[in-house]
């Protein structure tokens, strides 16, 4: 098959151009695989023939319309010249829309993935809602990486949803010293980092690691106790999380929660919000534990702590994490793309 992926990927940092970037890696084992992301940007040498672009205004609200009509008119540009099987964008907003856009020009079959804060969040919007409800309608398949998402894509329109989770990278840390408990996300407000930041308060012998970026990083820092440290961005997540007794997901909202699986599979226990898809891989009680309000969380930390109690919970992770492999992954999107080839 010839597909043309739609979406962030790398040199874009972050979950769906992480994603993107695994499954290309699989699907390229047997098919042709290019990709179309936002500009500008200077693609890996290794893939550059199979890496297009489209410049967009760095500007809030003007970038993703922008790629929605400026990405329909470059898909159906590319499809003359390289003839596609099949458009698979990841994100269901404005990126699925240019391929709905460019669908009613080439009648190329569309795929859709949803990621998390699309359906959470855009789908809030009035616009994004727009897009949203008109990319599930429009589209010949949905994937969604949860079951929480899959549910959130039926309520706004999807005719129906197959749910294929994210697959889980080889990290190639192990685990030593484990003498962090650590956050691993974007400092943003539905992450609830400060969350993590009125932990380490509780536990004022242990060093807290806060790993990422993102606009409330300086009212983090400045409110912060002397225990914790801000590393900002790393490309070097598994060797932080390889020392690590302990990773803590307060996020408000999540998709999916990758960093959980990559956490176990290093054989690091978890601690998460009680939210959206987190209870789909932190397994209460096996894998790590969840949380609803502040006094659990300090409970179950307490407890995971233990060392016997992580030790326990850890050989779990690396069990569950083991269940995600990106081989798996895509062979399940190829059923997909079968199925809406006919």
């Amino acid at each position: 098959m010839k597909v043309l992926m739609v979406g962030h990927y790398p040199p874009h940092g972050g979950g769906v151009a992480n994603h993107l970037d695994s499954l290309v890696r699989e699907l390229r084992k047997r098919h042709e695989v290019h990709v179309l992301t936002y500009g500008p940007v200077k693609p890996r040498d290794f893939e550059e023939k199979f890496v297009h672009q489209v410049h967009v205004p760095q500007v809030y609200g003007l970038r993703g319309t922008s790629f929605a009509f400026l990405g329909s008119k470059k898909i159906v540009k590319l499809h003359r010249r390289l003839n596609f099987d099949l458009v698979h964008a990841h994100f269901v907003g404005t990126t699925s829309f240019a391929g709905v856009l460019a669908k009613e020009k080439t009648g190329l079959p569309l795929v859709v993935t949803a990621h998390g804060s699309d359906l959470e969040h855009t789908a809030e919007l009035a616009l994004g809602r727009f897009y949203v409800k008109k990319s599930l309608l429009e589209a010949d398949a949905v994937i969604a990486v949860s079951h929480w998402l899959a549910k959130k894509a039926l309520s706004l329109g999807a005719p129906s949803v197959r749910v294929i989770p994210n697959g889980v990278r080889e990290l190639g840390g192990v685990r030593s010293k484990t003498r962090y408990i650590t956050f691993i996300g974007a400092l943003r407000d539905y992450k609830s980092p400060e969350t993590f930041i009125g932990l380490a308060r509780y536990f004022p012998d242990r060093e807290f690691l806060v790993v990422g970026d993102g606009p409330l990083r300086k009212r983090l820092e400045e409110s912060a106790p002397g225990n914790v440290r801000f590393l900002g961005y790393r490309k070097d997540v598994e060797k932080i999380l390889s020392e690590s007794a302990l990773l803590v997901l307060p996020s408000k909202r999540e998709g999916f929660g990758l960093v959980v699986l990559e956490a176990g599979s290093l054989g690091v226990p978890a601690v998460g919000r009680r939210v959206s898809a987190i209870p789909e891989l932190i397994r209460d009680g096996k894998n790590g534990l969840t949380f609803r309000d502040f006094d659990e969380l300090v409970r179950v930390v307490e407890e995971l702590l233990e060392p016997k109690r992580n030790v326990k919970a850890g050989r779990t992770g690396k069990k569950v994490a083991s269940m995600y492999s990106w081989e798996a992954v895509a062979r399940e999107v190829e059923d997909v793309y079968l199925s809406v080839l006919g």
